[in-house]
């Protein structure tokens, strides 16, 4: 299972980068991907909005269910990745890379902390 050793990770099984103008970029795991199989729609209703950590900030449906998306950690709805719009399949093909999510301005630092690192995602998923 690729699990990027860049990357932070919550136990909700999405990734956060941290990128160098200061925002983040959020996206599901690999194994989250894997779990929901094939990906047929990502809703994303928030950009603009700013919302606390563990609010959901939209949705993603597979073939057989829907999930809800958490806020990794508070701020605001930079940009959603419209390219998912016409294909969600994008996030089975690359999950940490055409296939992000949303684009966050952290509204607390402190947060990113409490993150899990790309180990302590991996004891987590096994």
């Amino acid at each position: 299972m690729n699990i990027p050793a860049d990357l932070k990770y919550t136990k909700d099984h999405e990734w956060i980068r941290l990128e160098s103008d200061g925002s983040v970029t959020v996206g599901i795991t690999e194994f989250a991907q894997g779990e929901l199989g094939d990906i047929v729609y990502v809703e994303i209703e928030t950009e603009g909005e700013t919302l606390d950590q563990e609010e959901v900030f939209g949705t993603i449906e597979a073939v057989k269910t829907v999930s809800d998306l958490f806020m990794p950690i508070s701020g605001e709805i930079l940009s959603f990745n419209s390219e998912l719009e016409g294909a969600p399949e994008t996030v089975n093909a690359n999950p940490y890379s055409d296939g992000w999510m949303v684009k966050i301005k952290p509204s607390d630092d402190s947060q990113l902390e409490s993150l899990l690192s790309a180990d302590d995602y991996m004891s987590l998923v096994g």
